[in-house]
């Protein structure tokens, strides 16, 4: 099903300056921190063989996985031998740590290829693997049919040489944490998914593999001391319909191995004190009511979570955590302290006289006693927690880590507090939400797709630089409700690769026109290794989405090689549809539906361009105008902004700008913010309107931006042409459940994007 994207302002012919200014960097993902090129091609041939730094089995290691990539990409596989000097001989690739800048930390890299050798440097083992991530992706992508014969059953193709650009690469990551979360309880992922996630984790230069293990729909891993945490709780359903599954210690320390070799660190996630009646199933006295219980078949936050006043729930915890340590090294533990009612805890005796003999306020204060005293637990053992921002609530864990879902206001409180950070936004890091818009989904869902993942900060701007050190990276999330594992490739990429670059390359490396030019070769690179990525929509280049007379439309495919059919009609391209060939001229308002068909004729996503054919709207001029804005409040529940009744009004006022920073209830209300906004300058204004839930703007009588609807955060973005002066505004706004958030932001002809100030709001 395609999606309609409001595009904002994209300048085609700043767009193709941006990608020919890019277009002699490789096609590395994520980019490095400096690249240049120099004349030349070295060229890797049935003599060429791998050297290694002598006395160091770490190095070795890495050798020989070289070794086996270059065989993969259907090379004859080169010797591993050690070295006899600090330089490589003719023809030769030398790994080695000596005499490596150690400036570039653990997990820097210095690549200097020449016609006549290869010198990959770093100051440890770990840079050097990130090395041989660089040299795989500057391997020519020509042998993807032969690998594609070789895996229908033919005979790969040996190639007796391949070249690599000669060039000079100095490259280490912005961020110490760059991982993925895989939730193996709502389906169970197989260990060759969980291999698979870690090593396209490597392949993009990422280290942590966050593995959710227990949950209400599942137990996952073998406790030798507790076996019915597997026996009951990794099942659920009745017979005809029972599902689940669970890893051996010896299938954990398989994988943790495997991780180990890749530079990736397995931190695995045990859940509590909720998110815990899988285990609750199988042992119903750690609860506050006794049970029984059924491990969960239905999504969603469950009321029955661990007795926090039953002692017996802590020395259980503290057996499965002393198992849980003996197979996974890492220094963190993640034990989730996420959406944990408090329901049974208020009727429960035990629990209110914890409170009351350790002199806590209230069930808030006794969840952050909970995860204290786990703390200390894992303290003692020399590892560290991490949790979910809810941790911050009742009182921070002293040395607690906090990962921060809930948009990044968590983020920010912790890193104030002192505290280190892991970001993991709901608007930006979900990759179970999905790419495109599709058939039967939730109302409350929105869409993050890979240009959102890509815009992302994980350092906000709100933070001193002694603050901002505290965010130790960015981590997207798999939440698999709604994924099974044959699903998982496809909504992990191309986003990781997006995330992959925002963790690793400096702030001012990003360039989302150069990405998107990289990208059209890493996913062919992506097809040799048999990734089933999704397959993004095309992009439309344009001086505008609105325009008075004439305009013309690039449509740029994501795919090298890959065809663009378009429709002008509203329908979904075919293939059949016209083929893309020049630019589109528009002369009148038009929807051009694009899409991408790769070379085996798959399908991309469609998506639908709105191109408006619009006459500048006048200004007004106010006889007299006084700072701020207008605002009116309505009360009760409602699924659109098109139900706002007179009758439902219960307040009004005077704000400076549309803000929800004033007195209101938690749900079921709406606002409606009406003023003027002066602009300086005519031409072309871009307004993105953030909210959650839905959101209008209106300029005038025109609908500028549509975010109607009951969703999560989600950003939508319109243009129009608008002559210099005041114009009428306004600002709609609901909310129905959960989180809340709106923001207005805009970019004009002669400024970029930025918040709309308090001088240009007037009423």
């Amino acid at each position: 099903m395609k999606r309609m994207r409001q595009v904002f302002l994209i300048a085609l012919i700043h767009g193709l300056a941006a990608t020919a200014a890019w277009a002699a960097i490789p096609a590395i993902v994520p980019a490095p921190v400096s690249v240049e090129a120099t004349p030349g091609n070295f060229t890797l041939t049935p003599g060429t063989s791998i050297l290694v730094e002598p006395g160091r089995r770490d190095v070795r290691e890495t050798g020989r996985y070289l070794a086996e990539c270059l065989e993969a990409e259907g090379l004859p596989r080169p010797l591993v031998l050690e070295a006899r000097g600090p330089e490589p001989p003719s023809g030769a690739i030398l790994l080695t740590t000596a005499g490596a800048d150690g400036a570039l930390g653990e997990e820097g890299y210095d690549l200097r290829i020449t016609p006549e050798a290869l010198l990959l440097r770093a100051p440890a083992a770990h840079g050097l693997f990130n090395g041989v991530q660089t040299i795989r992706q500057l391997l020519p992508t020509d042998n993807r049919l032969d690998v594609e014969t070789a895996k229908a059953g033919g005979p790969l193709t040996v190639r007796m040489d391949r070249q690599l650009p000669c060039l000079s690469i100095i490259d280490k990551p912005r961020y110490r944490w760059r991982g993925m979360l895989l939730d193996c309880c709502r389906h169970f992922m197989p260990p060759e998914v969980v291999k698979r996630c870690i090593d396209l984790l490597a392949l993009h230069k990422m280290n942590v593999f966050h593995w959710h293990l227990t949950e209400d729909q599942g137990w996952r891993i073998e406790i030798e001391k507790y076996p019915r945490l597997t026996e009951v709780g990794a099942w659920r359903g009745n017979a005809d319909e029972r599902c689940g599954g669970f890893y051996t210690r010896e299938q954990v320390r398989e994988i943790v191995e495997y991780a180990r070799q890749r530079y990736v660190t397995v931190v695995p996630e045990i859940e509590m004190p909720g998110h815990a009646l899988a285990a609750l199933a199988a042992y119903p006295e750690h609860s506050c009511t006794g049970g029984p219980f059924e491990v969960s078949t239905r999504w969603g936050v469950h009321e029955d979570v661990y007795c926090a006043g039953n002692d017996e729930v802590f020395r259980f915890l503290e057996g499965v955590l002393d198992e849980v340590l003996e197979l996974f090294p890492s220094t963190y533990i993640h034990i989730g302290g996420d959406e944990c009612p408090r329901d049974r805890w208020r009727e429960c005796p035990k629990c209110q006289a914890r409170i009351e003999a350790e002199g806590l306020a209230d069930e808030d204060e006794l969840q952050s006693w909970f995860i204290r005293r786990i703390e200390a637990y894992l303290n003692e053992k020399g590892r560290r927690l991490i949790g979910w921002d809810e941790i911050l609530e009742g009182g921070l864990a002293p040395n607690a880590t906090v990962q921060s879902w809930r948009g990044m206001d968590g983020a920010i409180a912790a890193a104030e507090a002192g505290h280190d950070v892991i970001a993991s936004p709901i608007t930006h890091c979900y990759f179970d939400y999905p790419q495109q818009a599709e058939p039967g989904m939730p109302k409350w869902m929105g869409v993050i797709d890979w240009e959102r993942t890509y815009s992302f900060e994980p350092t906000p701007p709100e933070l001193t630089t002694d603050q901002a050190n505290h965010i130790l990276g960015a981590e997207g999330n798999v939440w698999t409700e709604r994924i099974p594992p044959e699903r998982v490739e496809r909504m992990l990429l191309p986003r990781l690769a997006a995330l992959a670059e925002v963790t690793w390359s400096p702030a001012n490396r990003r360039n989302w026109d150069d990405f998107w030019r990289r990208m059209k070769t890493h996913f062919m690179r992506l097809d040799e290794l048999g990734v089933d990525y999704f397959i993004p929509p095309p992009r439309a280049l344009a001086r505008s989405t609105v325009f008075t007379d004439t305009l013309d439309v690039v449509l740029d495919s994501p795919l090298e090689g890959g065809t663009v059919r378009y429709t002008l009609d509203g329908s979904d391209p075919a293939p059949s549809s016209p083929r893309y060939t020049k630019p589109l001229k528009l002369e009148q308002t038009t929807m051009v539906t694009a899409r991408t068909f790769n070379a085996g004729g798959s399908a991309g996503a469609a998506e639908a361009f709105p191109f408006t054919r619009q006459q500048p709207l006048a200004p007004i001029r106010p006889e007299q105008t006084q700072p701020g804005f207008d605002y009116v409040r309505y009360s009760g529940e409602i699924e659109s902004l098109d139900q706002l009744k007179p009758e439902k009004i219960i307040e009004d006022g005077t704000v400076t700008v549309p803000t929800l920073d004033l007195p209101h209830p938690n749900y079921q209300y709406a606002l409606v913010f009406t003023g003027f906004i002066e602009v300086p300058a005519d031409g072309i204004y871009t307004f993105h309107l953030t909210s959650d839930d839905g959101s209008r703007l209106f300029i005038g009588e025109r609908m500028v931006v549509d975010n109607d609807g009951r969703h999560g955060t989600r950003e939508e973005r319109g243009q129009v042409i608008l002559e210099a002066g005041h114009h009428p505004l306004r600002v709609e706004y609901f909310q129905v459940w959960g989180f809340q958030d709106l923001q207005l932001e805009y970019q004009g002809p002669d400024f970029d994007r930025r918040p709309v100030p308090p001088a240009a709001f007037s009423h």
